[in-house]
């Protein structure tokens, strides 16, 4: 099991304990489980579903396959109190995920940027964010910015990402 993300581990604390938190894009679980374990209920969504199955029946945790970028949006309507998405991008449904936020409800993302075909996959323009990227989206959808990052990393392995932790008001 990968350990989950620091950046999501600094910023858990942020999110209104015992409020409901969305995985989004949750691949094995490894945040779902640490919100879980630090006493949250967690809507962990993936569309693997052999990935998400080790989720099964985990106190605190509904796991559920969704194909996110097919279709219409399944969590339309829905409220939470932390989203956090890690290593995943899909341009088209940014506004949707910052909509799920409730009032005082925190925005925690991590994925990779240009620059980090240099250093692996994703090297896709498509699935790599601009410089400030996350910045945008999150001002255009009247958050407020709590953290951003960007740029090299050397762990868990060499890559160029960017971060944002972000909260309704």
């Amino acid at each position: 099991m990968i350990a989950p993300s620091p950046w999501v581990v600094r910023h858990l604390p942020l999110v209104a304990a015992g409020g409901r938190v969305l995985d989004l894009a949750c691949g094995n679980g490894r945040h779902a489980r640490l919100f879980a374990t630090a006493g949250y209920a967690v809507l962990a969504v993936d569309r693997d579903f052999a990935a998400i199955s080790g989720l099964q029946g985990m106190l605190g945790i509904t796991a559920l396959q969704f194909d996110l970028e097919t279709g219409d949006w399944p969590l339309a309507g829905e409220r939470f109190a932390g989203v956090v998405v890690a290593n995943y991008l899909w341009r088209p449904r940014l506004p949707d995920v910052c909509a799920l936020l409730g009032n005082g409800g925190v925005l925690i993302y991590e994925t990779f940027m240009v620059g980090n075909e240099a250093y692996g996959k994703p090297s896709s323009p498509e699935f790599l964010l601009r410089p400030g990227e996350l910045r945008a989206v999150a001002g255009a959808a009247g958050l407020r910015e709590l953290a951003f990052a960007e740029g090299y990393v050397d762990s868990p392995r060499p890559a160029l990402r960017q971060a944002i932790c972000a909260v309704r008001e």
